[in-house]
């Protein structure tokens, strides 16, 4: 059969409506009966891989029109994504490097310094602002929370600080950068759809998202005057520190995350060989370790990229962007609708930077039709698709913070104080018209 006649017939028997996104909604309904059955000692112990089987699973067996095989076979080209295999592929650099740096005492090192530098009622706020300048100067999300995360899981155990409040301070920041950074990809995506510079652009979404940083890091400042330092903190071994700052080091020059990774994976070793610390096979086992302890992150990676093709498969993303364009009115309404849009689309996508390629066509039309600032089109654009991305659990940045904290995605989402402090100041941007001159 050609493939038009498949097309015609995929077409024929799509789902309809909302149908198209029920896979979502099963894999949250599936978590939280889950979650509900069980008792508070082990629900961070739920495996997330369950959920997200039965969400597959479900995905699966409602696509109509073709066969079993060729459903599969849809599912596994989902899976095998290069965007997939990209994360993959760093969720297991990330494993190497983290567990490496841990059994070296690279990470008991860089939490002493950190120790020795902040004062204890600055150590959220600090950490917070790390996290942001890092994600501003490297552009990504990831980078940082692969940078940061295994410190914060250092300074929770050491200070008391509940460890998915502390890497909630880490994914948070990581998201300020990852929306204003002149290099991040979803800065590129969105000023290069809507046709604006992206300098331009940063001015629109300085004035709405500053205000946001500024207010998380004042609750941190407050939340910060609680926290309590072990009054003696262990000396600093300066040379261990080194693999943290040469991976800090390369990530703030702008090298590619896996090349920093893999330098960082060098450093621990030659540093450790050095040092007396260890062999050569007990570095390799190191490394063993931190990648098979990615294994789960692996597979939920996997199984999210198979649902969510499955879901654009069956004309999910279509109907979102035929219902969200229908009935527009004004320029808050198209402002508004450009917001749903690509954060819906990002809900099925779980990555920012595709959500604005798939919908920036039809928001730059209706940007267009209405006489839309197109610096503050893609602003909303950026802002929603970071807003979205960094409180879904099937994203690769709470993936990533998740595996190497060794903790649930979902038990982040509600100290994920930025994310949502920077969604809610984008929507009252939305409905007061602000910043005036761009609106």
């Amino acid at each position: 059969m050609s493939n038009e006649n498949k097309n015609k017939i995929q077409k024929k028997y799509r789902l309809r409506g909302w149908w198209t996104l029920s896979p979502l909604l099963v894999f949250l309904g599936v978590y939280v009966y889950l979650m509900s059955h069980l008792s508070a000692d082990s629900r961070g112990h739920l495996p997330i891989t369950v959920a997200f089987l039965a969400a597959a699973s479900y995905a699966v067996a409602t696509t109509r029109g073709v066969k079993l095989e060729e459903r599969i076979r849809q599912f596994s080209a989902g899976a095998a994504d290069k965007n997939i295999l990209l994360m993959i592929w760093i969720f297991v650099l990330a494993g190497a490097f983290a567990q490496s740096a841990k059994e070296l005492g690279a990470i008991d090192a860089t939490v002493n310094l950190t120790l020795h530098i902040l004062p204890d009622n600055l150590l959220l706020a600090g950490i917070f602002l790390a996290s942001c300048f890092i994600s501003l100067s490297v552009g990504t999300s990831v980078g940082t929370i692969v940078a940061l995360t295994p410190v914060a899981v250092g300074l929770a155990d050491r200070t008391g600080i509940a460890l998915p409040f502390m890497v909630g301070v880490v994914v948070g920041g990581s998201f300020f950068g990852d929306n204003l950074s002149f290099i991040s990809d979803t800065t590129i995506a969105a000023t290069r759809t809507q046709a604006c510079d992206m300098r331009d652009k940063f001015r629109v979404n300085f004035q709405i998202v500053v205000p946001a940083a500024l207010i998380v890091l004042g609750i941190y400042v407050f939340k910060g005057l609680a926290v309590g330092a072990p009054t003696e903190v262990e000396s600093i071994d300066w040379v261990k520190v080194i693999p943290y700052m040469v991976v800090l080091g390369t990530a703030l020059a702008g090298m590619n995350v896996m090349s920093v990774l893999l330098i960082g994976i060098l450093a621990n070793g030659v540093i450790g060989i050095g040092t007396g610390t260890w062999g050569v096979f007990r570095w390799f086992d190191a490394m063993g370790v931190g990648v098979n302890g990615m294994g789960e992150l692996i597979i939920v990676t996997l199984l999210a990229g198979g649902m969510l093709e499955l879901i654009r498969y069956n004309g999910g993303i279509d109907f979102i962007i035929k219902k969200f364009t229908k009935h527009i009115q004004g320029k808050r309404g198209a402002e508004l609708s450009i917001a749903v849009l690509v954060s819906l689309a990002n809900l099925c996508t779980a990555n920012n930077t595709i959500a604005i390629i798939t919908t920036g066509p039809i928001a730059k039309q209706i940007a267009d039709r209405y006489g839309l600032d197109p610096r503050k089109s893609a602003s909303i654009l950026d802002t929603f698709s970071c807003f979205v991305q960094g409180i879904i659990p099937y994203g690769a940045q709470m993936l990533m913070a998740a595996g190497l904290a060794s903790i649930s995605p979902l038990s982040i989402i509600g100290n994920l104080y930025y994310p949502f402090t920077m969604g809610a100041c984008a929507l009252l941007a939305i409905l007061l018209r602000y910043p005036r001159k761009y609106s």
